[in-house]
């Protein structure tokens, strides 16, 4: 069974939609079909939500107004019969009584997960009615019968698989099943969600979950590339990844695909292929645990970086301060991305400021703090290449002038990664794009 993800762009537009339908009945066999909210639709809803939190309600119906005229004539254009068009307004009608009902209550987190959940039920109540129309086998499955997350917010895997797996059994005459992509049910049984990016997300869960022969993932893009293309001119789609090549490019800024996708699909070694709904013959990027020859592989660049610099002359000699310093940051939930250290200080970088006061209140306990901002970690990733014989050199070459903050190689053999002022980002990636690979 393939598990087969498409993103908001790719159901963005009515003839989008359609494009889909035409593509899951193509492919051989049976498929579970995870969509995302039509693009947009989850920036909208949160303005919605962000808007009733601060009790702004006319500029909430205004917003729900505006997507409520979106969705209408989306379902004009996706349907061709006059009873299915009546379906699709029913379908829209009902789901925003239920938005204005939200709006009209006691708004809290819990409404606000509700209300961001909303996106993903429409698509594919929509994109289901649109199969119907074309006479087209598919049961609409609602994730929130078997995907949850425990009190940690992380994906109860072996629970997703022992609810899941009855049900696709018990559809074993349909070849194309319909689900939600980023929700899920809490530790309370609440509607929530996996965050952004979550449809991915959910796509991997699914495929480990019944151990799928292949998790697609198709977007507006034909595969990873070895580059960020909105930045450098002359980048190529890279064919073959590795899990762990894949899983360094998404976290540190590979916008393909969410960063916590790969872990799912690793663990039971199920095949990621990375497809473009817009060219389907192109061949994408596949992602297994096979390495492929070739040292570089693709540059991944990481904004909204903050330095921490901690001097203390206490540190010589003294066992434990690094382990004090890192409880602090558990204790704040901030996860550290790089970190170096010499005698008497310890520089490492977050991506995540919100609890940074609290942590720069704790750290001055230990000594001076400095503090750095806007900066960009960029991450060269390629298999065991922290391992080989001239790889910094080649990377320093490449780079030639551009100021360098921290490097960090040997955490990861697969990766090596340079922290830069921000405002050099666009220098670097197009100097290692081409020192590294000749473009």
């Amino acid at each position: 069974m393939l598990v087969v993800k498409f993103g908001g762009t790719s159901v963005g537009k009515p003839e989008r939609m359609k494009k889909i339908a035409n593509l899951v009945t193509g492919m051989p066999g049976k498929k579970i079909v995870v969509l995302s909210a039509l693009s947009g639709t989850t920036n909208t809803l949160v303005a919605i939500g962000d808007a009733l939190l601060k009790k702004d309600l006319a500029k909430a119906e205004q917003e729900i107004a505006g997507l409520e005229k979106h969705y209408l004539q989306f379902v004009d254009e996706l349907y061709s019969a006059d009873a299915y068009k009546a379906i699709g307004q029913e379908i829209v009608s009902r789901f925003f009584i239920f938005i204005r009902m939200l709006a009209a209550g006691s708004f809290d987190d819990k409404s606000y997960r509700e209300l961001l959940a909303q996106g993903e039920l429409m698509s594919t109540e929509m994109f289901y009615q649109h199969l119907q129309e074309r006479k087209i086998a598919a049961r609409l499955l609602p994730a929130l019968y078997f995907m949850s997350i425990d009190e940690n917010e992380e994906p109860e895997l072996e629970k997703i698989s022992n609810r899941l797996k009855p049900l696709v059994d018990s559809l074993q005459s349909i070849d194309l099943i319909i689900t939600q992509g980023y929700i899920c049910r809490n530790h309370k049984n609440e509607i929530d969600n996996l965050k952004r990016g979550g449809s991915d997300y959910t796509a991997s869960l699914i495929g480990a979950a019944i151990r799928a022969e292949e998790i697609q993932i198709w977007t507006d893009i034909d595969g990873m590339h070895n580059n960020d293309p909105r930045i450098v001119d002359k980048t190529k789609p890279i064919s073959e990844l590795t899990f762990d090549e894949a899983s360094e490019l998404a976290y540190f800024g590979a916008k393909i695909l969410h960063p916590a996708t790969i872990v799912p699909a690793q663990k039971y070694n199920v095949p990621v292929r990375l497809k473009n709904t817009m060219d389907e013959q192109a061949f994408g990027t596949i992602i297994t645990e096979k390495v492929s020859a070739g040292s570089f592989k693709a540059v991944a660049a990481k904004d909204g970086i903050t330095a921490i610099n901690i001097k203390s002359t206490r540190m010589l000699m003294a066992y434990g301060f690094l382990r004090k310093v890192f409880e602090i940051f558990e204790t704040y939930k901030t996860p550290i991305d790089m970190i170096t250290t010499s005698e008497v200080a310890v520089s490492l970088t977050i991506d995540q400021d919100a609890q940074l006061p609290a942590i720069e209140q704790e750290l001055k306990k230990f000594g001076t703090i400095s503090i750095e901002k806007n900066l960009t970690i960029i991450c060269i990733v390629g298999h065991q290449i922290a391992e080989q014989k001239g790889s910094l050199k080649a990377v320093f070459d490449a780079l030639g002038n551009t100021p360098v903050r921290m490097v960090s190689c040997g955490g990861s053999a697969n990766n090596i990664s340079v922290l830069v002022d921000s405002q050099y980002k666009k220098e670097a990636l197009q100097l290692l794009n081409k020192g590294l690979f000749n473009l």
